[in-house]
């Protein structure tokens, strides 16, 4: 059954849903049952399976390679992902994410497995899964919960630079459903990363940025006011260029453009709160952005409530030089046998039952 929040108090509302970041209220004289869901977005670190395949570059991740990738490490990994992913987004429903963005799988074998753990096969995860032209062979997917969410349609989204014809990358990946009668569209992607440097990666970066927000213009135009949801590990941080003007987002959903996104994670990256670390420094590279038909306060559909980053203690390198960071499989060429070197974040919606 659905979870049902019965909200009494806006002073009771907040001290439930504390830390909230840009959340709505109700005043004392409302008295509403909701229905909760969330979702979500995790960057699982390099989830391959043990087998050579020849058209990517996986050879570190077979049992000859130089991460020794055996199938012992391998359903650990699924292990530590099934318990962030039965972990995340469940104080207000326990079922979890019922629209989970996922980057760095390798094929839609590994994506199976993971949903077959025993942890979350209870939820049922459907995958939405496409083989895309990155080298090191790592895609972009989605899970949802079938009891939630009915598929419509799924369609890659190709990363075409006019002055770069070999470059090769993830595609974005849009999937469009009902998420309870209501409909809605989320793109999913991982843009390029920072290797040659910051600066000189960042023209990837906007390309990608241009084509996303093509993309969501596209569906604003025939559909205004649509629900869209912008997930990804952008390896960039919300107020960095690619985000802040070629996505055309803000951190303040106060006087929002119809044609702005809504970025809760900013307020997060201002307060110094990060998804990953590099050399004692955190980014806020995993991101979900809202369009603003998502905004409001009339709950008779789905609207946004809060943005969560979810980094708890067990998430969390428990010792070393790099205590604090992201629990990682692999540090220094060491086997760690942690989850992943990114935390997952969510975003909740809420609805009068």
């Amino acid at each position: 059954m659905l979870k049902k929040n019965r909200i009494f108090l806006f002073s009771l509302f907040l001290l439930l849903l504390a830390p909230v970041s840009g959340s709505y209220g109700f005043s004392d004289e409302q008295d509403k049952d909701l229905i909760s869901v969330s979702i979500g977005f995790y960057n699982v670190e390099n989830l391959f399976d043990t087998i050579n395949d020849p058209t990517i570059r996986d050879d570190d991740f077979t049992p000859d390679g130089s991460n020794r990738w055996n199938t012992k490490r391998y359903y650990e990994k699924l292990e530590n992902l099934a318990e962030v992913i039965a972990k995340m987004g469940t104080d207000l429903n326990p079922d979890g994410p019922v629209v989970l963005g996922l980057a760095e799988v390798e094929n839609r074998a590994v994506l199976e497995d993971l949903a077959a753990q025993e942890k979350i096969e209870d939820r049922n995860y459907q995958v939405v899964h496409y083989p895309s032209p990155d080298r090191r062979g790592i895609d972009v997917a989605f899970f949802y919960n079938p009891k939630y969410f009915r598929y419509i349609s799924s369609q890659v989204i190709p990363t075409i630079i006019e002055d770069r014809p070999d470059f090769r990358t993830r595609d974005q990946l849009l999937l469009t459903g009902e998420l309870m009668g209501e409909r809605m569209h989320f793109i999913v992607a991982h843009w390029p990363s920072r290797v040659g440097g910051e600066r000189r990666s960042r023209p990837l970066r906007i390309a990608k940025a241009k084509i996303a927000r093509n993309v969501i213009d596209s569906i604003l135009q025939a559909e205004p006011g649509a629900k869209v949801f912008k997930m990804g590990d952008y390896n960039d941080n919300p107020t960095d260029i690619s985000i802040r003007e070629h996505l055309r987002s803000r951190g303040d959903k106060r006087d929002l453009q119809e044609d702005e996104l809504y970025n809760p994670f900013e307020e997060f990256f201002r307060k110094g709160i990060g998804t990953n670390a590099w050399r004692d420094t955190w980014s806020l590279f995993d991101q979900i952005l809202l369009t603003p038909g998502v905004l409001g306060d009339d709950y008779s559909e789905f609207r946004y409530l809060r943005a969560e980053v979810f980094n708890r203690p067990f998430l969390r390198q428990p010792s070393g030089r790099f205590k604090g960071y992201p629990y990682r499989s692999f540090g220094g060429g060491v086997y760690l046998g942690g989850y992943s070197d990114h935390f997952p974040v969510y975003v909740w919606l809420v609805r009068e039952k």
